[in-house]
């Protein structure tokens, strides 16, 4: 068997494996950070995975598709893990606590995968968009519901929660622009800051009852 062959036989292997799937997202996700969608080729993502370019087309239909895929599960996976960090809270304060320190926790650990959420959504064919824009409402409302709620009973003062939720998301998304590990404050700091800030914005003091 010649080395050509024996090539050939190996990227055959490695697009069969079970996991090329996983490593097509990773590394369309690394690259489209690091230049831009319009920037990468199904070329770029196929040479950094390993594989022929035509094994892509095994998992998905084409560059498009794959972008639409990278931000479809990471709203679904944000919305999952939303669910769990909000399970055994009850009452809009706890519940607003919960909602900042994960989302803003989430968005300092996944920094590729909220860029790519955000800043290529203009990129996304119309059927994609829609489908990324009504997983972004659903998340929303869980912030929007609490704070309804809390404004209803007088926890929370505000003049409106659709208003307040599009806002305060927009201003804890915001920390994947300035957030850097080793930085002045470490991860738990710029979290308790954001819990902070969105408590006061709605009218809590802070620390509650004289927490720490």
């Amino acid at each position: 068997m010649n080395d050509h062959s024996l090539t050939g036989e190996l990227l055959l292997l490695k697009t069969r494996r079970p996991d090329t799937r996983n490593e097509l997202r990773r590394e369309a996700l690394r690259l489209f950070a690091e230049r831009g969608y319009a920037a990468v080729s199904m070329r770029d993502i196929a040479e950094a995975v390993g594989v022929r370019q035509g094994a892509i087309y095994n998992h998905f239909a084409g560059k498009q598709d794959l972008l639409a895929a990278l931000m479809i599960e990471h709203m679904e996976t944000l919305i999952l893990a939303l669910d769990e960090a909000l399970s055994g809270e009850s009452g809009p304060i706890a519940r607003l606590q919960a909602f900042v320190r994960f989302h803003v926790g989430y968005h300092i650990d996944k920094p590729d995968d909220v860029f790519i959420a955000y800043m290529e959504l203009r990129n996304l064919e119309p059927e994609g968009r829609e489908r990324v824009h009504a997983l972004r409402n659903r998340y929303e409302a869980v912030l929007r519901d609490v704070l309804a709620e809390g404004l209803r009973n007088g926890a929370f003062r505000g003049p409106d929660a659709a208003v307040q939720a599009r806002a305060l998301i927009a201003m804890m998304t915001g920390v994947t622009v300035w957030y850097r590990e080793g930085g002045r404050l470490g991860r738990r700091d710029v979290i308790e800051s954001y819990v902070q800030i969105t408590l006061q914005s709605v009218g809590i003091d802070y620390p509650i009852g004289g927490e720490d």
